[in-house]
């Protein structure tokens, strides 16, 4: 079935009805999405063609598209979300709001080894994840159906991942998104009151106290934010305003990866490598610049299990203060 976008007409959240997902092997068979048989990877070298077409690769300049040789590949999920080919319709289905469910999803094999934690990969590995993200946001942007780019990173079972060769996801909607709206709905409320960036101002007030840092350098500060929803959550910012991703510099990058390597070498000692899920928080695709919403990195591991309580209210419980938290990372 072609997914389609439902609009809860009660908070304006949309949903993807995905039915198409079923197919995937593990939804009908969870004792093969627990094991790791190496010798059926689809994301391993030499295995291809049991992908859909790549869309982006680093590697060899003499390498063609489709075959071994690569360092970072980007092909189109299997199991798509959404539909890439599809059409945007919006309709009503008497009081309720539909929309057919078009967009991309984007699989990023961030290298070809098998098992390769963030943390001990070269630097310019690193730096090459963050250049396809940067990459395939700005191929979204080309197709005006599309209003957002989500990048995020499921790792570990208890994390969503349901293949453990380590890979990315890009998946761009034909709306914004509620969380990233609830996001720039605030920073613009904050900004309209002080006529400063939210953002800009807790980066200020993070390095005038310094009890949440992780770790920063010229470019980027890490740090566990003041009403952290779970332990050890780090969100990770560039020091300087900026609202849309992939307008970073070749500068940036190195940077960012370099430091990105720093928070996971602490955040795995820290948890024992628990599971985690980043996603990289942005501007929609097509919107100016402004002066409050600043582009962002929230990195969750995977310490705990959010319960009925938190479902039911919006309101998570964090038994570990961030102040201690960025103290026990940066003692690790």
């Amino acid at each position: 079935m072609t997914p389609e976008l439902r609009r809860d007409p009660i908070i304006g959240r949309w949903v993807i009805i995905a039915s198409g997902r079923r197919l995937r092997p593990s939804d009908f068979k969870p004792e093969a999405a627990a094991s790791d048989d190496v010798s059926k990877c689809p994301f391993c070298p030499g295995r291809e063609a049991d992908t859909p077409a790549e869309t982006f690769a680093c590697g060899p300049a003499r390498r063609k598209p489709g075959q071994p040789g690569w360092t970072l590949r980007v092909v189109g999920n299997k199991f798509p979300a959404l539909d890439p080919a599809g059409r945007i319709h919006r309709h009503g289905v008497g009081m309720y709001d539909e929309m057919d469910g078009a967009g991309a999803h984007e699989v990023i094999i961030e290298t070809p080894h098998h098992v390769r934690h963030i943390a001990d990969m070269e630097d310019c590995e690193v730096e090459d994840i963050f250049r396809a993200y940067r990459h395939r946001m700005l191929a979204a942007a080309q197709d005006k159906r599309l209003q957002y780019a989500l990048v995020f990173k499921n790792y570990g079972r208890a994390a969503g991942a349901t293949l453990s060769h380590p890979h990315s996801q890009l998946i761009a909607l034909p709306m914004v998104p509620i969380r990233v709206r609830q996001e720039m709905d605030g920073s613009k409320a904050y900004h309209d009151y002080k006529e400063r960036c939210v953002f800009c101002d807790i980066i200020r007030e993070e390095r005038r106290f310094a009890e949440r840092i992780v770790c920063e350098d010229g470019d980027f500060i890490a740090m566990e934010p003041y009403a952290s929803r779970f332990q050890f959550e780090t969100w990770i910012l560039p020091k300087e305003h900026s609202g849309h991703y992939e307008r970073i510099s070749a500068g940036g990058i190195k940077n960012l990866a370099r430091l990105m390597k720093t928070v996971m070498a602490k955040l795995r000692r820290a948890t024992g490598g628990a599971p985690f899920n980043w996603m990289l928080h942005t501007m929609p695709l097509r919107d100016h610049e402004n002066a409050h919403y600043h582009w962002h990195i929230e990195l969750m591991p995977k310490t705990g299990t959010i319960a009925g309580f938190e479902w039911g209210s919006g309101c998570y419980i964090n038994s570990l203060p961030p102040e201690l938290a960025a103290k026990t990372l940066n003692e690790t």
